[in-house]
């Protein structure tokens, strides 16, 4: 008999609020790396979203589609209970400057500490390493052109949301 083949699973986790290119790059390359990579979409209701979780979830879906071994989830509390119940060894994060650094290897050397599960930092494409979700939004906002720093699709869903926000009587999310 023969052993099954295990299969090396990662979470690669955030807001996604919206998707942009640079995330996208780091997907990808961890989805040459492993067998399954889970993009895990973070629950934070004290935290204001343009979009809603399912809305994130739905672009993640979307522009991900290529990848035969990429999914989509979401979880609430703490990622490493959320790994551990997903039987997920392995988080990716992506680093842009050392700030990032400074604080992310806080995080890992914790989730290592309560539950065992190791981090993969993987260095974004110097061509992102300024580019941050809550940036594309303040730009977008004033106007500012963000269409090659997101895929299309969710280029075309930022101006909309940003167009029912800012018609009369648009709300506020």
């Amino acid at each position: 008999m023969s052993a099954e083949p295990k299969v090396r699973r990662v979470a690669c986790p955030g807001s996604f609020d919206p998707v942009t290119n640079g995330h996208l790059d780091i997907i990808g390359r961890v989805a040459d790396l492993y067998d399954e990579v889970v993009v895990a979409v973070l629950v934070n209701r004290s935290k204001s979203s343009l979009f809603t979780v399912e809305e994130r979830m739905a672009m993640l879906t979307e522009v991900t589609a290529g990848y035969g071994n990429v999914r989509v989830d979401s979880f609430h509390g703490l990622l490493v209970d959320y790994c551990r119940r997903m039987e997920i060894p392995v988080i990716v994060k992506g680093l842009r400057a050392i700030s990032d650094f400074d604080y992310e290897l806080q995080m890992a050397q914790m989730n290592r500490g309560l539950a065992g599960v190791d981090t993969l930092f993987m260095p974004t494409n110097p061509e992102y390493s300024f580019l941050a979700s809550s940036l594309v939004k303040e730009i977008a906002t004033y106007g500012g052109d963000v269409s090659s720093l997101l895929p299309a699709s969710v280029y075309k869903r930022l101006l909309s949301r940003l167009d029912e926000i800012h018609r009369p009587g648009g709300e506020q999310r």
